[in-house]
């Protein structure tokens, strides 16, 4: 049982360092995409105004939702693992 619990919280601090480096990464992507939009495209208004409010409407994207996979992925499958091994 010590095991599983060390395998849990060692797990949790890995997938937590994962998780906001690919947040942070696709979050840049998104910013560099948008900076390119606005050169290209659009050139009118504040350029940080139209940057700002394009992150905005990514936070409540589903990209942004999925990377919350990093979490629920790797702990189904460990359990799947544990429940097949242990009891079938």
């Amino acid at each position: 049982m010590f095991a599983l619990g060390r395998l849990l919280v060692i797990g949790f601090l890995v997938l937590s360092v994962v998780y906001i480096c690919l947040s942070l990464y696709s979050r840049a992507v998104r910013r560099d995409k948008l900076e390119k939009e606005w050169d290209e495209e659009i050139q009118q208004g504040d350029r940080e105004t139209f940057v700002e409010a394009g992150l905005r409407e990514y936070d409540g994207s589903l990209r942004r939702k999925l990377i919350l996979g990093v979490y629920i992925v790797p702990l189904t499958v460990i359990s799947v693992i544990i429940y097949l091994t242990n009891f079938h």
